[in-house]
């Protein structure tokens, strides 16, 4: 299967069994969309084309770039947990309007993670990795900074147990930034493998949304904090992240401003949110294509001038990136990685968390309801429903299970929205690595 699509006038060619990415000329666009399936009048195409054409196209074959069969291997999907996301406090110092843990307090009371609870959550990770040797827990919340300190106990108990039982922790936390000060800056270069820090552009648009509990803008007390610590992260990973809403479909004017303040590492996604004036409808869709576009230009442009920054969705590697299995099972939620609650109950991940028909245990139980973990270990790509003929399936794998089943009702079916936002992304990401390696 490949997909033929033109770009900026040029014409990409991206097979899905191979991942390879071609160029070619009109004519060989115009014979290819034909092929694909697109309605497209090819008459004006001599014997001779069609012939030249198939005689490149046998040749792509035969070197395995073109129709190349895709390999259809189910995962082998471990038992063995690796990566908790810890919810240390289910309350927040900003009330967000598209916030979809309900300003922090998923749907129920506001209360903190006890320290051992959280420490059990550690122990749980712990005793049903089996032999993974690295682990992965992300502290979230709410607002993780209003439980600062029983972060750094349960990390440094981490690192006692990890010590023990031969495991290594990456830890990653994701702020509002709002209480970030020195301390905790030097905490989390110590200690944190990748942070994420929420800030959603300009100051109207921020300010429109991320207000605090008296009801004022956050921006001017969010940005220098931000800007501090980026400053002082030397070579670490981490990332500002930005939600865009129907109010700001020009998005991509938040993440310039973002790469213009210093933030080499960029995420802007869709809101995830049924609030009527926010939410992503169908006919929102074409501006948010375009909108895409005019990021990816802007994006090459400054890379251009030596001034380029990693933006998440125009990050793709289509030749050493995630091995197949990888492509095929995704996030591993629900099966391989979990939510923990601060009553320590645990969810598939963060976003079913509160949901009765997701809890699947308890850390202070440490088993795992076997028919849910069942169900999510079941599923993978080729269990998805619609995806067997996109030409990104292999790219987004199909689609966040907690996004389908909030939109569609069943995790297996992917929410059209998301797709077409997903594929417009891939699309502007092959023209930035084409860019890249001078292939246009």
């Amino acid at each position: 299967m490949f997909h033929i699509f033109n770009y900026k006038n040029n014409n990409y060619i991206y097979d899905t069994g191979s991942g390879s990415l071609h160029t070619c000329d009109d004519k060989t666009a115009l014979y290819l969309a034909h092929e694909e399936g697109q309605d497209v009048d090819i008459s004006s195409l001599t014997d001779e084309d069609i012939a030249s054409i198939k005689a490149d196209v046998a040749e792509l074959e035969a070197q395995g770039l073109l129709n190349a069969e895709e390999v259809k291997t189910y995962p082998l999907k471990s038992n063995e947990v690796k990566a908790l996301c810890i919810h240390i406090c289910h309350d927040c110092n900003l009330r967000c309007r598209y916030c979809f843990a309900d300003e922090g307090a998923y749907h129920a009371a506001r209360e903190f993670m006890s320290e051992e609870t959280a420490k059990k959550a550690i122990d749980f990770l712990i005793q049903n990795s089996g032999n993974r040797r690295v682990l992965e827990a992300d502290f979230f919340g709410g607002e993780p900074l209003m439980c600062i300190d029983v972060i750094k106990n349960v990390v440094a108990y981490a690192r006692e147990q990890g010590a023990k039982y031969g495991k290594k922790f990456l830890f990653t936390t994701t702020t509002n930034a709002l209480l970030l000060d020195d301390d905790t800056i030097d905490f989390f270069n110590r200690e944190m493998e990748n942070v994420v820090l929420s800030i959603d552009g300009r100051k109207e648009v921020h300010d429109a949304i991320r207000k605090t509990v008296n009801g004022k803008g956050s921006f001017d007390i969010v940005l220098p904090k931000i800007k501090k610590f980026v400053q002082s992260r030397g070579d670490k990973s981490y990332y500002v992240r930005g939600t865009f809403t129907a109010k700001n479909l020009d998005f991509s004017k938040d993440v310039i401003f973002l790469a213009e303040q210093g933030f080499d590492s960029i995420s802007m996604e869709p809101v995830v949110t049924d609030i009527d004036d926010l939410m992503i409808k169908p006919e929102h869709l074409p501006a948010i294509k375009a909108e895409y576009e005019n990021l990816c230009d802007k994006y090459i442009e400054k890379y251009k001038k030596g001034e380029g920054f990693n933006f998440f969705h125009f990050n793709i590697d289509l030749e050493g990136g995630p091995c197949l299995s990888k492509r095929v099972s995704a996030c591993g939620a629900g099966n391989e990685y979990f939510s923990v609650v601060p009553n320590g109950d645990i969810y598939p991940c963060h976003q079913f968390a509160g949901d009765p028909a997701f809890k699947m245990g308890n850390v202070y139980e440490g088993k795992l309801n076997a028919d849910i973990r069942n169900k999510f270990a079941s599923s993978c790509l080729f269990t998805r429903k619609n995806c067997q003929d996109c030409f990104a399936k292999f790219i987004c794998s199909g689609g966040c299970s907690a996004n389908n089943y909030h939109f569609t009702g069943d995790i297996e079916t992917p929410y059209p929205i998301t797709c077409e936002m997903m594929k417009k992304r891939a699309e502007c990401a092959m023209h930035v690595l084409a860019v890249k390696k001078g292939m246009v």
